[in-house]
């Protein structure tokens, strides 16, 4: 049986921190929020449990662990040849959600790696997690907390939906404030690399550290024989059952698209599912239209993206269209899920009939 526990964020029950905490000690798993999503949590030191972790979701194994820590100095135990810029960017984003990757040190099992000699490392900022951590005295392997394949949770009721029976405990700590999971960026070259996009921008680091570059694995769909050196890189994710079409170009072009395309697949015996935002839901008469988030804050769409991925589940849709965004600051995480949710399929609308 999997055990159940809420937690206040701001001020959590150290007694249920602490038996949380004694699972991981012991081997267990344990989901817990972040403030990116949830993550499935377990010894990164034991191999046995980290093995659990890829049996619960469904993950294959070359995809690779994020190591969570939670104090500054236990970077140095997990990690070599820690650059300046790492210690720059970890004064300014950490605790936060930034996952940097680093040469990793010999204490490290591989099973975490994926066989590489690199380990990627991030210190969460939410409170639970970061009081979890602490209290365990260990790093924690913690990838998001859902099946292999299927939208990150933002939400307890996702991580129950998704995991009860597979892990010990669940600790719901309501809702996750960024939404979408960690920036991670390589820091093992001589330019800062990042592989996935998140709540900490490029335009962010590039003011912090000056030069930092974007993988192109980012913008296009990664090949077959892709070796993934972060989580997130090579495989389909996101996804809900239904099929997901991105329809791109000018705002009102894509609306008539939409409609267009609605009324097509209704008239064909199809469920439809719109993901709109604040400013265009009421263009929409048909289908069943999610409000993901504001146009004009971008960080709201990057809140509520998983959560109305799996709300179309819930409601039983066969297909979804989901407006395209622009690829600046947080819209890069944003298009970059939604391209994995959609499996890179687009549709660029340059008016209706087009």
């Amino acid at each position: 049986m999997t055990k159940i526990v809420k937690l206040d964020r701001e001020n959590p029950d150290i007694g249920l921190i602490d038996e949380a905490a004694n699972i991981l000690i012991s081997g267990g798993l344990v989901a817990f929020p972040t403030e990116t999503v949830y993550g499935i949590g377990a010894n990164s030191l034991n191999p046995d449990a980290v093995a659990k972790i890829f049996i619960a979701k469904g993950r294959p194994q070359d995809n690779p662990l994020i190591l969570h820590i939670a104090e500054f100095q236990d970077l140095f135990k997990y990690a070599k040849n820690v650059p300046d810029n790492a210690l720059k960017m970890m004064e300014l984003f950490w605790p936060g959600p930034l996952t940097m990757i680093f040469e990793k040190s010999d204490i490290v099992p591989p099973i975490n790696t994926a066989g590489m000699d690199t380990v990627a490392i991030r210190m969460p900022s939410n409170t639970i997690a970061h009081t979890l951590i602490k209290r365990a005295g260990i790093p924690v392997s913690a990838p998001s907390a859902n099946l292999s394949g299927k939208p990150s949770p933002t939400d307890a009721s996702h991580v129950i939906n998704d995991l009860y029976g597979s892990v010990d405990m669940i600790i719901d700590g309501g809702s996750c404030d960024v939404g979408v999971e960690s920036t991670v960026v390589d820091m093992t070259g001589e330019i800062p690399i990042i592989l996935r996009p998140g709540g900490i921008t490029k335009e962010m680091i590039m003011n912090a550290i000056g030069s930092v570059e974007v993988d192109p694995i980012v913008y296009k769909k990664p090949a077959k024989d892709l070796r993934p050196k972060a989580p997130g890189m090579k495989y389909k994710h996101y996804s809900p059952d239904a099929e997901v079409f991105i329809v791109k170009g000018n705002l009102g072009d894509v609306i008539k698209k939409i409609q267009e395309l609605t009324e097509f697949q209704l008239n064909n015996g199809k469920k439809v599912g719109i993901m709109a935002t604040e400013q265009t839901c009421e263009k929409y008469r048909n289908g069943v239209v999610l409000v993901v988030g504001d146009r004009e804050r971008p960080e709201t769409i990057a809140k509520n993206l998983f959560r109305c991925l799996r709300e179309f589940d819930k409601k039983g849709v066969d297909i979804v269209y989901a407006e395209g965004f622009d690829y600046d600051e947080i819209g890069l995480a944003i298009m970059n899920r939604l391209e994995k949710a959609a499996g890179y399929k687009e549709i660029i609308a340059k008016g209706a009939n087009s």
